[in-house]
């Protein structure tokens, strides 16, 4: 597996400046997960709580809601988790959402190439 950071914005999705954050690139996290600490400075309020697994095998019930982030000046509304501190991670749905891969050998997000078709 290949770890590293990008840089994104974060922010609450009725408006407001974005803060600036480095978040590991995890592919085996479903969603993007920051501190709660830092989702409630936003005003970002949990819509629902989920039983989320941790790497270490650990569960916790976390609340999951909803904010802005900024990708290479591209603004998405991605469903976040309220984590612990030490947690910056950017999971899988917000690469879909912002349609890029991951190229671990060059430790870099890369544009999805799309086919002809739509679906």
């Amino acid at each position: 597996m290949s770890l590293f950071s990008v840089v994104i914005g974060v922010g609450n999705p009725e408006g407001g400046d974005l803060t600036g954050v480095s978040a590991v690139v995890d592919t085996g996290a479903h969603h993007t997960m920051l501190p709660q600490s830092l989702l409630e400075q936003l005003r970002i309020q949990p819509i629902m709580e989920r039983s989320i697994g941790f790497a270490d095998g650990n569960r916790r019930d976390l609340g999951i809601g909803q904010a802005k982030i900024d990708l290479d000046d591209i603004e998405m509304i991605c469903p976040v988790i309220f984590g612990p501190e030490e947690q910056y991670l950017l999971g899988v749905t917000t690469l879909e959402i912002f349609s890029v891969s991951v190229d671990p050998v060059n430790h870099v997000l890369v544009p999805v190439e799309f086919s002809g078709r739509a679906f």
